[in-house]
């Protein structure tokens, strides 16, 4: 529990911290790349001293969907929107991950669905489509709001089909051999995403807050919170662990709102309600033990 508390700290943060390097110094896919290089050579540095664990060929396939949709898909989706978009929209949208490993786990697990779950998973989709068709005029440093909100559902999305996809390997391997093999092959899938904006990234004009902004990402938001993660999904049902998704957005807004990088509308507060409301009625009934 404190491991996904640990993370979901993180993340809240995550959200303002990030935005205040992009567009400006970084673009968004050129701060995956150096965010995926950077938590690589983590892992596989700490992987030197572990004991050394064989990769079983029948499990080459689930690593590599499990890193197409939580190192690649789910990191390049939710950068580039947070380049587009607002922190606050960043926070709201991704309270909507319950849901989506609800509605994971009934196609992909056979789990039942309720009626109580189908209006949540409805209540909640408006929610965040509410911020994707209403939002207002866009800020200078958010250029796309509108866009930048539906790769968020894109993320959310992808890191609910992650948390599925993790938690079977999450229970045979190591963690930091699991991770560093599926951030290993992260980094390749997205290289032709990342590399060109990289390249353009000046770092000798970049001032020292942006470099700890950036220390922050690399190894808190990725390293920090991924190796939490999944020592929680090794503990944790999928979506047990999803909930702590609800903290974000309080912890999120409080902190963007602090530091006057974004602020609330009446678009926005609603939103949020619609997809508080939504993940209650998903999560508030006791889940099978499948998960």
């Amino acid at each position: 529990m404190f491991a996904a508390l640990g993370a979901t700290l993180i993340y809240a943060l995550n959200h303002t911290i990030a935005k205040d390097v992009m567009p400006t110094y970084i673009q968004g896919f050129g701060f995956i790349g150096i965010r995926l290089i950077g938590a690589t050579i983590a892992f596989w540095l700490i992987g030197l001293l572990m004991p050394k664990q064989h990769i079983d060929k029948a499990d080459r396939w689930a690593f590599l969907r499990a890193a197409f949709f939580g190192m690649a898909i789910n990191m390049l989706a939710f950068f580039k929107g947070l380049e587009y978009s607002t922190p606050i929209n960043s926070t709201v949208i991704i309270t909507t991950t319950p849901i989506m490993v609800f509605l994971f786990s009934v196609i992909l697990l056979k789990e039942n669905i309720r009626p109580k779950r189908a209006i949540g998973v409805l209540i909640g989709f408006l929610g965040a489509l509410s911020l994707v068709l209403f939002s207002q005029q866009a800020p200078a440093n958010a250029p796309n709001i509108s866009l930048g909100n539906f790769l968020f559902i894109a993320n959310a999305s992808t890191y609910g089909l992650y948390m599925i996809y993790v938690k079977p390997l999450s229970e045979k391997y190591n963690t930091i051999h699991l991770l560093k093999w599926l951030f290993l092959i992260g980094l390749l899938m997205t290289m032709p995403f990342t590399l060109p904006e990289l390249l353009e990234v000046d770092f000798q004009q970049m001032p020292h807050s942006v470099w700890w902004r950036i220390g922050f990402v690399v190894l808190g938001t990725t390293f920090m919170t991924y190796l939490l993660m999944v020592y929680a999904i090794r503990h944790l049902r999928a979506t047990s662990l999803s909930v702590f998704t609800y903290l974000q957005p309080i912890i999120g807004i409080v902190y963007a709102a602090l530091v006057g990088a974004d602020f609330m509308t009446p678009v926005k507060w609603i939103a949020m309600s619609l997809v508080l409301l939504g993940v209650f009625l998903v999560t508030k009934q006791e889940q099978p033990k499948g998960l």
